[in-house]
């Protein structure tokens, strides 16, 4: 500590975005944190920029796999902070071997998320975005433009942590019926809210709108499949604002082909890593299970984006640089800290 102390204190910034400079350097500037920025991720190939530093601050596509952790720890890297909510880009277990802190941003803002989840619905079921194309080229016409009212739909929510809760609440405004499943419910908040917990074989085939908010485990990896995604009610809209994993996108082409889903938005996708974040305008897309995903007139995707809002990178910014200023003096919040 007392060698920190005399010097400025640094971390290596991966995957850095325009917005990540405009949200960090305040927060660093009044911290006294030195920040390397890094437009590439981080993997064990590159892992040598980081020598030098004290921490890393890394995001959802950076690969810290084990031999990415060796490496850094080589390098004398103590801490590694996410400045997202995920972990499953960190090998976990190869961290705690090797004394390494894993800290992440446990909150930000859920409202963030949770409206974003709702704007999704909203534009794909009033097909707003095609309305908005047409007018700009002075077309008027109404035409496959039909849309459906949310109140008094059944709106299934797998997942109430925060993000859940809002969402369902949101729902809930709009008159929805609200049907929820979680590994841990909270029945005091379903009450007062007038949700309903139930299984997910029970919520599949009742409900016109589903919307994910669960974590990605071993146990929910590809939980919509061909066998679940049968189950549910046909003509069902299908909301993915959580984690791409958590669905299986072959199995959606199927459904989408069939006619059996009536609609998906998705702001995350299962093979995001290399695509989401980039301009790839002038070049071919290389996954062609995104491309076919793309050319459905009833698909919306968005590309991450639901975290984008200024308070949450305000949030994000101030966690990420409070958890590492406080982990070099020795003090990181338990809640933040996945590993150390």
């Amino acid at each position: 500590m007392s060698e920190i102390a005399n010097r400025q204190r640094k971390i290596a910034f991966y995957d850095a975005k325009s917005y990540d400079h405009q949200f960090f350097d305040p927060v660093a500037e009044k911290l006294e944190i030195g920040i390397d920025y890094h437009n590439f991720r981080l993997a064990e190939a590159n892992a040598a920029s980081a020598e030098g530093a004290d921490a890393v601050c890394v995001f959802v596509n950076d690969k810290v796999d084990e031999p990415c952790l060796k490496a850094l720890a080589g390098f004398g890297i103590k801490l590694v902070a996410l400045r997202c909510a995920g972990f499953n880009n960190v090998d976990i277990e190869a961290a705690k071997e090797l004394g390494i802190v894993v800290v992440r941003v446990p909150a930000y803002s859920p409202y963030s998320v949770a409206e974003h989840t709702l704007a999704l619905l909203l534009t794909l079921n009033r097909k707003t975005h095609r309305a908005y194309n047409r007018v700009r080229e002075l077309n008027f016409s109404l035409g496959g433009l039909v849309g459906f009212d949310l109140h008094g739909k059944t709106v299934g929510i797998l997942g109430t942590g925060k993000i859940g809760k809002i969402t369902a609440q949101i729902f809930r405004g709009f008159g929805c019926n609200v049907v929820a499943h979680d590994l841990y419910p909270d029945e005091a908040w379903a009450m007062r809210e007038k949700v309903s917990y139930q299984d997910i074989s029970q919520i599949l085939p009742q409900c016109d709108i589903l919307s994910l908010h669960m974590p990605l485990t071993k146990e929910s990896f590809h939980l919509l499949d061909d066998e679940t995604i049968a189950s549910m009610k046909p003509g069902a809209y299908l909301i993915n604002t959580s984690r791409g994993k958590l669905v299986d996108s072959a199995a959606i082409i199927r459904a989408l082909k069939s006619g059996h889903l009536g609609g998906v938005a998705l702001d995350v996708y299962e093979e995001e890593e290399g695509v989401f974040f980039e301009d790839h305008s002038a070049t071919a897309l290389q996954d062609d299970v995104l491309s076919r995903l793309l050319t459905f007139p009833n698909v919306l995707v968005t590309s991450h984006q639901a975290f984008l809002t200024v308070e949450a990178l305000s949030a994000i910014a101030e966690t990420t640089l409070d958890s590492i200023d406080r982990d070099i003096k020795g003090g990181t919040a338990v809640e933040e800290r996945v590993v150390g």
